[in-house]
């Protein structure tokens, strides 16, 4: 199960992350409405992926990255869903979690698009608790992947 200081500095990594994920979806061509959506399922997305598993290790993170990437593509394209991805990677200094993220942000991402029509319609809350229920059959699958910590 996650602590609540494990929480507090995700959140605390997403709020100092936000110019940077705002700013790299402009930069990929994202309004700027587009832009502070995306800001907001960012952070949205650690609360429902906390909320969708069972402390199995590295479920939450693997959820989070599925639930982020699939929001962003199918409302706002693959394209700016990647720039967001490469810019959430940058400058980190473990590779282990970072090939992780980028596998579980290419699941999502290719789920995203094909099934945008559905991501699009109603709230964006409705729209990542049914990506949450897919991420925790995808993670059930074994389609998503984690890291042991070394």
């Amino acid at each position: 199960m996650t602590s609540p200081l494990d929480r507090l500095k995700k959140a605390a990594q997403a709020v100092a992350g936000a110019p940077h994920v705002f700013n790299a979806a402009r930069a990929a061509g994202a309004s700027s409405s587009a832009a502070a959506d995306v800001m907001a399922a960012s952070a949205a997305a650690v609360q429902v992926a906390a909320s969708h598993t069972d402390g199995t290790p590295g479920m939450q993170n693997a959820i989070r990255h599925f639930v982020w990437q699939a929001y962003i593509a199918g409302r706002h394209g693959a394209a700016v869903a990647e720039a967001v991805a490469a810019a959430h990677e940058e400058g980190r200094d473990t590779p282990h979690d970072t090939r992780v993220d980028l596998h579980n942000n290419a699941v999502g991402r290719a789920w995203g698009v094909a099934h945008s029509a559905e991501i699009g319609q109603g709230s964006m809350p409705d729209a990542l608790g049914r990506l949450a229920v897919v991420a925790t059959q995808k993670w059930a699958a074994d389609e998503l992947i984690w890291v042991r910590s070394h």
